[in-house]
């Protein structure tokens, strides 16, 4: 049986992070990384943006070079998926029937996408994008794909159908609540994307519910909608957020359910198991101390660095200020902070002009920014997050007023 001082489990952002971290905190012993795809740690979000679209090849998108992981004595065991964790031995289960010992583990497992139960799921045809082999299946089938459908109306679903329809393909974007980005941000938001959607020739359906996804010879040929029409399509995209790939963490008796639970240093209730990124179900400041995923890479490498720190022996908490982004035709979101329950936003900037932001209020104070091709207000609204300010809205809603002038 082979043995490790520390196992990573997951190859994506957290996991390369938490190597990386050791490595630079000095820490002498034993890494490995075992992750479940066969390549090495890449960039995720380029997977629905400049991957898709051909812009951007897999060799750019490594965390780091081959030789780099070789050189700082990481361990990459690569196309092994974990199966069982025992928290007494220190040991894992790998799907090969290996076993591994293990002094501290580290999940950074992410998440699987969420799938359709609905029939014709899974039919060829059907995609979803969370890995490099999704979008290499995506890119290999879409020559002779004219007319797709996206299911869902999130950022990753907005990615993909933007850059489908910069390919030139026919693409009808369905959405089941009544905008886009509903669970994430505010309606003056949403209704901007869904109109740039449409302007570069997107069909949005709001209020859309999917029966099922129609297929001949295995194959899909179209998505049927709750009032019976059906929508054509050789290509469908599923986009409806993710499950937290914790199974194993949940049935050695770590306590969670949507994600396993983590405390201020991203400890699990099991003995020297901690978990971060995706996965990782925490109290976090800014959402009023609810307990949250965080699906964002800047979340887990935060956290990766907390746990490097820990097991090097220093104190560490994880207090970092949420922050996110995404690439739509020319556009570039920038937010910082969680919008979630707040009670005003403010439109700073004029949306026909493709250049704005959506500053959200709670209690008088901001708590989150949304910036569209607005990297100015993005950077100085951020110590009005991290610090609650309460700003007057009349100035807020001025562009010609710096933010940093209302930060102090």
């Amino acid at each position: 049986m082979s043995a490790y001082d520390v196992c990573i489990v997951g190859g994506g952002h957290g996991g390369a992070q938490a190597a990386i971290a050791l490595r630079q905190a000095k820490f002498a012993g034993s890494i490995a990384i075992i992750g479940d795809e066969p390549d090495l740690p890449y960039e995720r979000p380029p997977l629905s943006k400049e991957y898709l679209s051909g812009e951007k090849p897999f060799e750019r998108m490594l965390l780091r070079p081959p030789a780099f992981w070789a050189e700082r004595d990481v361990t990459m065991l690569l196309g092994r998926r974990v199966t069982a964790v025992d928290p007494a031995a220190h040991t894992l289960a790998t799907e090969d029937g290996a076993t591994i010992g293990y002094g501290a583990l580290i999940w950074a497992t992410g998440g699987s996408p969420r799938r359709l139960t609905c029939a014709g799921h899974d039919l060829a045809g059907v995609h979803t994008v969370r890995t490099r082999a999704d979008a290499d299946r995506m890119m290999a089938e879409l020559p002779r794909v004219a007319r797709a459908v996206v299911i869902g109306g999130g950022y990753i679903g907005l990615e993909a159908a933007a850059v489908l329809a910069k390919a030139g393909k026919r693409v009808t974007l369905l959405e089941a609540l009544p905008r886009v980005l509903a669970r994430v941000a505010g309606e003056p938001l949403s209704r901007f994307y869904e109109a740039e959607h449409r302007a570069h020739g997107v069909d949005v359906r709001l209020g859309a519910a999917v029966d099922c996804i129609l297929g001949e010879e295995g194959r899909a040929i179209g998505v049927r909608l709750a009032d019976g029409e059906v929508v054509p399509a050789e290509m469908v995209i599923v986009g409806i957020g993710i499950v937290p790939a914790v199974e194993p963490l949940l049935a050695a008796g770590a306590a969670g359910g949507n994600g396993v639970a983590v405390d201020a240093q991203c400890r699990t209730s099991l003995p020297h198991v901690f978990a971060i990124g995706d996965c990782a179900l925490h109290a976090n400041a800014f959402a009023d101390g609810a307990e949250i995923r965080l699906e964002s890479v800047q979340n887990a490498n935060d956290q990766a660095n907390v746990v490097a720190r820990i097991l090097t022996g220093e104190e560490a908490a994880y207090h970092a200020v949420p922050w996110f982004w995404s690439n739509q035709y020319d556009l570039k979101l920038q937010t910082v902070g969680l919008s979630a329950g707040h009670d005003a936003a403010i439109v700073r900037g004029d949306p026909a002009a493709r250049t704005f932001s959506l500053v959200y209020l709670k209690a008088g104070r901001v708590i989150a920014l949304d910036c569209v091709n607005m990297v100015k207000d993005y950077v100085q609204g951020r110590k009005l997050v991290v610090e609650g300010i309460a700003a007057d809205p009349a100035q807020l809603a001025d562009p010609a007023i710096p933010l940093k002038q209302l930060a102090g």
